[in-house]
């Protein structure tokens, strides 16, 4: 089916007190991995890819952005669920006002480096020519501390809720990602939100929030955040250490012909082996999230 319009699929998220996640793709393999867990599931979902990694200027091949987008319209054309596709974080405007023009229905613009004033102005921009294209944008108050090294650095600053209302109001956008004790790449453990914290955004800002860093929070603790209105969770670390779990164990089997190790799909196959993990994770999230069965849900 064509790609599912960002502001309906949250609204129903809403009303039905669950949440849509959000699981980053970087290849093929992986974005039918995502597929297969939501239909296997009658799940709504969100496809996308990261603006952030795309657009590093240290990448040692350049990056077709054109292409990204016709991969996920395709994507979702050819699943059973609705599907929202979202070109996330990136700090480079230009990168995101061309990923509106390529077929992702929902973008987010994001530079924790940004003064907040300057950060204000572009999110305007950028607002005001996304809409005007049918696009929907997710922008982000606060900065997640981060959990890459193995410990959560002491940076980070929770949404201010105040400031959070000002600019919801000022800019425009669609949805507000906030920090709210979630953490950034978090690879060991998983931790509680601060959910008072959260009520008080709720508070002051109507929009639709979303929660990133999904692989670092708890499910005991997610399940209130939903309840608190939260309507997208996203997810990219766990998936990506399950992905590796899985492409190391298959290189581990004996098989010498590489036709059986790339493209043949049988058992040996590690293309098979990561998207199986992928599935395996998503689906877990899915349950966690409470969206299985709505699919169909209007």
């Amino acid at each position: 089916m064509p790609l599912e319009p960002i502001g309906p699929m949250m609204r129903r998220a809403r009303e039905g007190k669950y949440a849509v996640g959000y699981f980053e793709s970087w290849n093929l393999e992986s974005l039918q991995g995502v597929l297969d867990a939501a239909e296997e599931t009658s799940s709504p979902v969100i496809l996308g890819f990261n603006g952030e990694f795309l657009s590093r200027a240290g990448r040692l091949a350049a990056e077709r952005l054109s292409l990204y987008g016709t991969l996920g319209q395709a994507a979702a054309s050819a699943s059973s669920v609705p599907c929202g596709l979202i070109f996330n974080e990136c700090a480079n405007d230009e990168w995101v006002r061309q990923a509106v023009t390529v077929g992702f229905n929902l973008v987010m613009p994001a530079d924790p480096d940004a003064s907040f004033d300057d950060y204000q102005r572009r999110v305007v921009a950028l607002t005001h020519f996304a809409h005007k294209h049918g696009v929907a944008v997710e922008a982000e108050l606060g900065e997640l501390p981060c959990g890459a090294s193995g410990r959560i650095e002491p940076h980070g600053a929770v949404t201010d809720p105040d400031l959070a209302a000002r600019f919801v109001e000022e800019t425009g956008i669609d949805m507000l990602a906030v920090s709210v004790g979630n953490v950034h790449i978090l690879t060991q453990g998983r931790k509680p939100l601060d959910l008072k914290h959260l009520e008080r955004i709720r508070q002051r800002v109507s929009l639709p929030l979303a929660l990133h860093g999904g692989t670092g929070i708890d499910d005991d603790s997610l399940r209130a955040a939903i309840g608190l209105g939260v309507t997208k969770v996203n997810y990219g670390t766990r998936l990506k250490q399950r992905y590796l779990q899985a492409i190391g164990a298959s290189l581990e089997m004996k098989e010498t012909n590489p036709h059986e190790r790339l493209g043949m799909g049988g058992e040996h196959d590690v293309m098979v082996a990561g998207r199986r993990a992928v599935c395996d994770v998503v689906r877990e999230s899915i349950e966690t999230l409470g969206c299985g069965g709505r699919a169909n849900h209007v």
